[in-house]
């Protein structure tokens, strides 16, 4: 997910054979990129800030059912990861052209499709996977001011907020990121990023190292802890896990750049198996460790009384700083081009300039009005990443193994399925539902938790809710709306 090349499409297509095959032949030349390269970039893709949230995602879960949720619906991802890729490359051969993107897969499997109506829809799943591409990169971006702004507030002002003084509001600190964080989302050529992209990874592992070296010098007591949380807390269990496995957006552009492309699927599972094993690792050991106590980020959950701890959040923050140029570039690139279209050459970077501003206020905007980070994190999750990681690639997987009448001549080739397997069907329907209804209860809960936070810890006690940020006070004025409850 962070410090990661853009996970774009390739841009527009030509659809002629004579030029799809030149392109095949580089994608294997040594232009492209090897096999530990790919591997590095799974791993950049996968590890975030998603990564910090998960021990309080196990709090949601139960010490026991968290850590098996999270390890199945890691392999879930990346089985759906596997499907999206085998689909892109049935289409682009059958079809043809150049190796499709994300969105093109879901535009390309619906033109093939018997449907008569899912045909006319194409360019419709083609922009929907956009738009989802778009929510996605923009909820990240949201998710980066929220972090910066906890752990800035942390880091400057010490225990002091263990006093009387409380200090300056968190939405202050996300208006003072904003200006350079503006600066930074006018760097236009990613290839410029190359240098403080390697730093950040460098600083980032190094937090991670510091955290599991200070949660594994006192492991807690697993029987204090509950073994199963409380069902109304699950949906945010599956926002934040999703969230942190949302690295489907990778799959295609690495899988597309690889010199080998076959090696790719022995590339993946080895990225998402470090992944897995080191997500379910840092949560169980962090949730272990703090209990119930848990914040949004295990960083803020880290002493003041120790330079170590300290340095943690100062690389992280860095590392998020890098990420959000980075992860930013994604909505740019695909929102900008068609506002750009109708633009004078002399007008055109002034008008780009400020769009992206206004892209990174809006951003900004979205953080200020629910400034907690476990929050933002589920509502990320909940509303973008399950589309993405869960629903569209099996519904491309079940439109290639219907059967295609497809609305224009093709050449001749074997068919993609004689069949449809009901196996096949109900693994691919129950995905499908799976990732629906995280949408759906997921979504609800966080937004009645944003809307009347106060009423619901009420309604469930203290104890059987996610935990407020450090910043929160008894009044509910950090939510999104002030809710007046008559009795």
């Amino acid at each position: 997910m962070e410090v990661m090349m853009p996970l774009m499409e390739a841009g527009p297509e030509d659809n002629s054979e004579e030029e799809a095959e030149p392109t095949a032949e580089a994608a294997n030349g040594e232009q492209g990129i090897t096999f530990l390269q790919t591997l590095l970039h799974l791993l950049k893709g996968n590890i975030g800030t998603g990564l910090l949230g998960l021990p309080l995602a196990l709090k949601n879960a139960g010490i026991v059912l968290g850590p098996v949720c999270l390890v199945l619906m890691g392999l879930v991802c990346v089985h759906c990861m596997h499907m999206l890729v085998n689909c892109s490359h049935q289409l682009s051969d059958r079809m043809k052209r150049s190796p499709l993107g994300y969105s093109d897969t879901v535009a390309v499997a619906m033109e093939t499709s018997s449907s008569h109506l899912l045909r006319r829809g194409a360019n419709f799943g083609r922009l929907l996977v956009s738009f989802f591409l778009v929510l996605t990169q923009l909820g990240f971006c949201s998710v980066y001011f929220v972090f910066l702004a906890e752990n800035i507030k942390q880091v400057l002002e010490g225990n002091r907020s263990n006093g009387q003084e409380a200090g300056l509001d968190v939405r202050v600190y996300m208006l003072l990121l904003l200006p350079p964080l503006v600066m930074m989302s006018f760097i236009r050529d990613l290839r410029n990023m190359a240098v403080l992209s390697a730093l950040a990874n460098v600083a980032m592992a190094i937090s991670l190292l510091l955290i599991f070296t200070y949660i594994t010098s006192e492991v807690g007591d697993a029987g204090r802890l509950p073994f199963v949380s409380s069902w109304r807390k699950f949906p945010f269990f599956f926002g934040t896990a999703i969230f942190a496995f949302e690295g489907i957006g990778v799959v295609l552009p690495l899988e597309n750049q690889m010199q080998y492309p076959g090696r790719f699927p022995a590339a993946l599972n080895v990225g998402m198996g470090v992944v897995i094993v080191l997500y379910v690792a840092l949560a169980t050991l962090g949730y272990l460790h703090f209990g119930d106590d848990i914040k949004g980020s295990i960083t803020l959950n880290l002493p003041h009384d120790s330079w170590s701890n300290q340095l943690v959040k100062v690389l992280y923050c860095l590392g998020v700083c890098v990420s959000f140029v980075v992860q930013f570039f994604v909505p740019a690139d695909i929102l900008l081009p068609p506002l750009l279209a109708h633009v004078t050459d002399s007008w055109r970077r002034p008008i780009e300039f400020l769009l992206r501003a206004l892209l990174v206020c809006l951003t900004c905007v979205m953080a200020i009005l629910v400034p907690r980070l476990d929050l933002v994190i589920s509502l990320v999750g909940a509303v973008s990443s399950s589309a993405l990681a869960l629903v569209f690639p099996p519904l491309v997987e079940l439109l290639l193994l219907c059967p295609a009448t497809p609305p224009h001549p093709l050449p001749p080739s074997p068919p993609l399925a004689p069949s449809l397997p009901l196996s096949v069907l109900l693994k691919d329907a129950t995905i499908v539902l799976l990732g629906i209804l995280g949408f759906l209860t997921g979504t609800y809960v966080t937004l009645e938790e944003i809307i009347s936070p106060d009423d619901h810890s009420h309604r469930h006690g203290n104890d059987t809710w996610t935990t407020p940020a450090t910043w929160s006070t008894a009044t509910p004025t950090h939510t999104l709306f002030n809710v007046t409850h008559t009795l």
